[in-house]
């Protein structure tokens, strides 16, 4: 990927012209290499100490979490920095952090890394919040597995990262393409209420997905569409047989969603009738608490998406700690690097 070189001066910032036919407002991975996502105030700072002979001071710069959870988007900035001439360690991803807690530590020339502050925290703070409430729900499913299902709350743009985030979090998987790819799986997910509303039948649907799909799709079916979802799991169990994997409960919320005597129901007339081995899968609105009750109700599998999506971001602080080896900091912070033995050297 060839990148110009990044931001320096407000000459540089005036220079950029923004297509009023690009197809879509995120910002591409050039962009952000270069630097054309971070505050102004960041490029003014470069502008300044070159013209002070400054902006090649070593520093140490160290970032901080605001609050308790689970680390996430050091990868991502390694691969932000991977070209810029800095010692850079940090929390492995997956780790809990505590308020803070040093999460990452960059040593070089201040040139080297400055204008990303902006993004890298930006990486950081997103990744954590959304890991964490994976690990929540992840929590309350207490070994059972967790889709996440986010990637149509949010920016298609930052879907994958959310989603990755998610598997880092805890998630066993995601139904997001690029999400799973980029975290090494496969994406998980069978099919919509769109394909069963247009060829008008549960078990005409479950048929055809049964006969086309590949051996390895799960044989996974939606059963809230058209009927009484107890009645037509049983008529889906009986199509297909050993082969139906499981059921998806999606009820909305128009109709009560998913409730714990529905999955109840739904468990007892699948044992009743033979089929034990049919899981029920549960998806729509689902938080830790419902999960909790769902899996105790009889839920096997869950699918969660606006909890993990909208997450809060864990707010990170980078701060410089050292000038020219000096411990040096602003005030309310304490000079000099922070003593842990829990970083990790990644460049």
């Amino acid at each position: 990927m060839l990148v110009e070189s990044l931001l320096e001066t407000m000459a540089d910032v005036k220079k950029i012209k923004v297509n009023p036919n690009r197809k879509l407002f995120s910002a591409t991975p050039e962009e952000i290499l270069r630097g054309e996502t971070s505050d102004i105030y960041f490029v003014r700072t470069q502008e300044i100490l070159s013209h002070l002979d400054l902006a090649e001071t070593p520093v140490t710069a160290e970032a901080f979490c605001r609050r308790d959870g689970i680390f996430a988007g050091s990868e991502e900035v390694m691969r932000l920095l991977q070209n810029q001439d800095v010692e850079i360690w940090a929390l492995p991803e997956g780790t809990p952090m505590q308020s803070k807690e040093v999460v990452l530590r960059i040593k070089g020339r201040y040139q080297e890394f400055g204008v990303y502050e902006t993004a890298l925290l930006g990486i950081m703070a997103s990744s954590s919040g959304w890991a964490t409430a994976a690990r929540e729900v992840k929590d309350a499913a207490d070994g059972k597995p967790v889709t996440c299902f986010g990637a149509r709350h949010i920016h298609p743009a930052v879907a994958p990262v959310m989603e990755r985030a998610a598997i880092i979090g805890g998630c066993d998987g995601a139904s997001c393409i690029l999400a799973a790819k980029l975290a090494g799986r496969e994406p998980q997910g069978t099919i919509p209420h769109a394909m069963i509303l247009i060829i008008g039948d549960t078990v005409k649907a479950a048929q055809a997905y049964n006969e086309i799909m590949p051996a390895d799709a799960p044989r996974t079916v939606l059963v809230d569409t058209f009927k009484d979802e107890a009645e037509e799991t049983l008529r889906v169990a009986e199509a297909l047989g050993d082969d139906l994997d499981g059921v998806r409960l999606d009820t909305p919320g128009e109709r009560g969603g998913v409730t714990l005597d529905l999955v109840k129901e739904t468990r007892a007339r699948l044992d009743q009738k033979g089929f034990s081995h049919v899981n029920i899968f549960v998806s729509g609105g689902l938080t830790p608490e419902r999960i909790k009750l769902l899996s105790e109700a009889g839920a096997n599998a869950f699918g969660v998406g606006s909890y993990i999506s909208a997450a809060r971001p864990i707010d990170m602080t980078l701060d410089l700690k050292e000038i020219n080896g000096e411990p040096l900091a602003k005030r309310g912070r304490i000079p000099g690097e922070t003593p842990t033995e829990r970083l990790v050297r990644k460049k």
